[in-house]
């Protein structure tokens, strides 16, 4: 409904003033749409701006007023606002199956994120990543995109090289239920420290750098099989944070099937191109004060190298590409949009974000000091449980269990995705916690309230008259929700649903103090659960695109 009247009213706009660009936006306080165009008019019509507002307002009411839309000028302001015949059409339109989605697009989206390297647990550090892709892939999804989500597996790296050295070497036995890539953060950490100990290890591990790249099978077999052992503990991990990729790209594959050849072969051409010991790319004619090595002195390739084929091959097979990366790949992020734009190829977008912490500290894997992705959903899974226990004592504790679980997830990604990611953030445990206040809980329990709500009303009949302040303010309010799916997008900034989705809970608890449901009756009766069964839908939605379970029992 937003968008249709938003539509007629630019377009209502435009035929009266005869502008294309008619200024026309968020309404405040004031109105649910309005307009600036009187300024810029103003600077052609030599007429102020007031007065131009009121002509416009005039010459505009009589029409649209007949779709039930009032039009005044305050000042240089042309404001709208909605009648009860979109009141009513929203609220209609909110009660349908996965409302908020929006029409099927054709172009092809590619978002690629978390791409950690597999030599350890995703830690505190690197879910942000995580979660804001994930959160993002679903909002496009939500948006009628055709969508794959990519992980690019660093298989070739050096701390593989080093983890394969250790198990090679170490004889450290894997404990009874550890997860993968538990073990094999502890197998990378003590090959870190006997590197310290005897410098002499890097030789060795400079010869399995060379052997990987030369495609020697063990060599490849002993860096797939720690790999994969990884990976399937970081996947379990994601699992449990409700996070999926539908693929998983490896590093290798561009070097065995000689793209990366290519690619490097075709930089050595450019005039940037200094080929004198190492190849590498100076791209100093566009402000970047180091050099963009590709290739080693030793004549084994760097990551950039393999990272500038599997993105020349992404730009090849979708049409938008999206990687999201933390704000310490800035400058690399940087220097592989600008080689691929010599290159003649489309770079990626980045979404840069700052990084999410513990009031702990810092974390490194290398030195051993993290807190797991995995311990923080327990720890986080078993605070929710003591919360659960003390508001729900009634419930069995396999039904406790699963509400904690899911309150956790829900909390430790809602306190992650709603702090705009050019923002660094402390994950705080009593604030994502609480029930009461800007967390997942608080939206799921308005959720939850909304299906105790519909369950006891049993049967009714769909009426649509809405009255009062706080109806028409949660009606125009879910409104909002495909406008608001269609901005994440264009902004790829998912932190703005978030926003929405506590909001939505704001009003319809509002609502709910302010207005009997079940006690009142007739059209009001009906018209009042129809309106909570519209809120349901949109938070269920709401909470769903943000990953988070929309719970029907707290």
């Amino acid at each position: 409904m937003y968008f249709t009247t938003y539509t007629m009213i630019r377009e209502a706009l435009a035929a009266c003033t005869g502008e294309q660009e008619v200024d026309l936006g968020d309404g405040g306080d004031h109105a649910d749409l309005a307009s600036t165009i009187a300024f810029r008019l103003a600077k052609v019509r030599k007429t102020a701006p007031a007065r131009i507002a009121a002509g416009i307002a005039a010459e505009l009411a009589p029409s649209l007023a007949t779709h039930d839309i009032t039009v005044e000028a305050l000042g240089p302001y042309i404001n709208f606002r909605f009648g009860q015949r979109y009141v009513a059409e929203a609220v209609r339109e909110a009660l349908a199956p996965g409302y908020g989605g929006l029409p099927e697009k054709q172009q092809k989206v590619c978002i690629e994120h978390t791409s950690a390297n597999p030599n350890g647990p995703l830690h505190v550090g690197h879910i942000r990543n995580s979660i804001l892709g994930d959160s993002l892939a679903r909002a496009f999804a939500k948006a009628g995109y055709p969508l794959e989500v990519q992980y690019y597996v660093n298989d070739m790296g050096r701390q593989i090289a080093i983890v394969a050295w250790g198990f090679d070497n170490l004889g450290m036995a894997r404990n009874e239920g550890e997860k993968g890539d538990h073990y094999v953060a502890r197998v990378y950490i003590a090959a870190n420290r006997a590197i310290e100990a005897d410098p002499e290890i890097k030789a060795g591990i400079d010869a399995r750098m060379a052997a990987i790249e030369q495609g020697d099978p063990e060599t490849v077999r002993r860096f797939r099989t720690a790999v994969e052992l990884c990976l399937g503990g970081i996947k379990a991990t994601l699992a449990d944070l409700h996070i999926g990729h539908d693929r998983f790209m490896w590093e290798s594959d561009f070097v065995r099937n000689r793209h990366m050849a290519g690619v490097i072969q075709r930089i050595a051409l450019l005039p940037e191109a200094k080929n004198e010991g190492t190849l590498s790319v100076d791209l100093s004619a566009f402000g970047f004060e180091k050099e963009y090595v590709i290739r080693r002195s030793d004549g084994t390739s760097v990551y950039a190298a393999r990272d500038l084929a599997y993105h020349e091959w992404k730009a090849g097979n979708f049409d938008v590409n999206i990687d999201v990366l933390g704000a310490d790949h800035k400058l690399i992020g940087a220097q592989l949009q600008c080689t691929l734009r010599l290159l003649g190829e489309q770079p990626p977008e980045i979404v840069h974000f700052e990084f999410v912490s513990l009031p702990e500290g810092s974390m490194s894997t290398r030195a051993g000091m993290f807190v797991s992705a995995d311990a923080l959903i327990e720890e986080v899974t078993a605070r929710a449980l003591e919360e659960v226990t003390v508001r729900r004592p009634d419930l069995s504790i396999e039904e406790r269990s699963a509400i904690a679980r899911s309150v956790a997830v829900g909390a430790i990604r809602y306190d992650i995705i709603r702090v705009s990611p050019e923002k660094s953030t402390v994950f705080d445990w009593k604030e994502a916690l609480n029930f009461e206040r800007q967390s997942a809980p608080y939206i799921q329990y308005a959720h939850a309230r909304a299906c105790s709500i519909l369950e006891k009303a049993g049967g009714f009949e769909p009426e649509f008259a809405f009255a009062t302040g706080e109806e028409i303010a949660l009606a125009k309010h879910i409104a909002l929700f495909p406008r608001v799916i269609a901005q994440v997008v264009e902004e790829r900034r998912p932190h703005l649903l978030s926003v929405y989705a506590r909001e939505c809970a704001d009003l319809f608890n509002t609502f709910y103090r302010y207005n009997p449901v079940l006690k009142s009756e007739g059209a009001t009766r009906n018209s009042r659960l129809t309106l909570v069964r519209a809120a349901q839908n949109t938070l269920k939605e709401a909470l769903e695109t943000l990953g988070i379970d929309a719970l029907e029992s707290m």
